[in-house]
């Protein structure tokens, strides 16, 4: 059951995307002659109006075949009207951009059905304070469950970190006691710290720890569309942070996993109910949605870049670089592809019993 959930999950995640692709190529009179979830060999199609619609045999991946466009000989163009490589260069950048905006764009109304739903999370309930903090000179003791800093109101402990952290300056923490609501003003003080990479920084504290009380968080109709935005912003950084790690050498390549990583990380959400299944589906259409539009030749990326390219210099890449290019993009992509499975069937053959 969990391996059909997962590619159920992923051929969703890409049919988004695909979609992105498709309306706004209509909406600009480009002809989508084929629209594929999964590559290979098609095992079902049905032709409508010019587009042919099809399920292919390899559920890890989909495309929008526009009309004049070829990612695989990217020399084969067509100059009629309603071909993609006639349109001006905004235009093919908008389309491009459509499927990376389809998938943030579902991942954004994934938290709002989570926030609707309620997640389970770490509640901002104090369990301790440090010895000579700011929190300990203001009072502060176990049990109480901090309600808002500043203007900023305080559902789930990681709002207090994410807000104090880089604040040096006086807050005013509206806190709960002994169902008492209660005022207190304090400074953070700097201090050496380490992020989720295990790099030295400096950051702001208050000198509290969780107590560890997990409960169901909701959220108001007017908390919605702010906790969505939040949420997929934050995860979206997190994505890009972690490739920026990979790339100077933080985080080893190790980490990079691949489709057989994906789909046991949809197994274990599945496991754990329906809102982390809602919750790890909306991390990785942003994780699809980011990915794309990283300027590597084969990517939507790329393509982008080419486009930004012929808008400033008023004439397409030279099609012979353009051709390169574009081996050199599926090479590397390749390869980490073949990095990743590489990657997760190592984890699987060390994993201990």
């Amino acid at each position: 059951m969990w391996l059909l959930i997962s590619i159920l999950v992923l051929s969703f995640l890409i049919f988004f995307h695909e979609l992105g692709h498709f309306l706004i190529a209509r909406l600009f009179g480009v002809r989508v002659e084929v629209f594929s979830i999964g590559f290979g060999k098609k095992l079902i199609k049905k032709t409508i109006g010019n587009t042919e619609y099809a399920i292919s045999a390899i559920p890890l991946g989909g495309y929008v075949k526009m009309k004049g466009q070829d990612d695989l000989n990217p020399t084969l163009q067509n100059r009629d009207d309603d071909s993609f490589n006639t349109k001006a260069p905004w235009k093919k950048i908008c389309i491009l951009f459509a499927g990376s905006g389809a998938n943030i764009m579902l991942a954004f109304l994934l938290y709002i059905v989570i926030g609707v739903l309620g997640i389970n999370s770490l509640l901002p309930v104090i369990g301790e304070t440090m010895q000579d903090s700011p929190a300990m000179s203001a009072g502060f003791t176990k049990d109480d469950k901090i309600l808002k800093i500043d203007d900023k109101d305080i559902k789930i402990w990681r709002d207090i970190s994410d807000y104090v952290s880089n604040k040096n300056k006086p807050l005013l923490i509206t806190f709960e006691r002994n169902r008492e609501i209660l005022q207190v003003t304090l400074t953070p003080k700097i201090k050496d710290s380490k992020n989720i990479f295990g790099e030295d920084i400096k950051q702001s504290f208050i000198g509290i720890k969780a107590k560890g009380e997990i409960g169901k968080v909701t959220y108001k109709v007017s908390e919605l569309i702010p906790f969505a935005f939040n949420e997929t912003i934050y995860s979206g950084k997190m994505i890009l942070l972690s490739i920026q790690k990979l790339i100077i050498g933080i985080l080893p390549t190790s980490e990079l996993g691949g489709p057989i990583a994906i789909v046991q990380i949809i197994s274990q959400a599945t496991d754990s109910g329906i809102i982390a299944l809602f919750g790890i589906t909306a991390l990785i259409s942003i994780n699809l949605g980011v990915l794309n539009l990283f300027p590597i030749p084969a990517l939507d990326g790329g393509h982008i870049i080419f486009c930004i390219y012929e808008w400033i210099v008023k004439k397409p890449l030279n099609e012979n670089v353009l051709y390169r290019l574009t081996i050199f993009g599926w090479v590397l992509l390749l390869c980490l592809m073949a990095l990743g499975i590489y990657n997760d069937i190592s984890r699987i053959a060390t994993k201990t019993p």
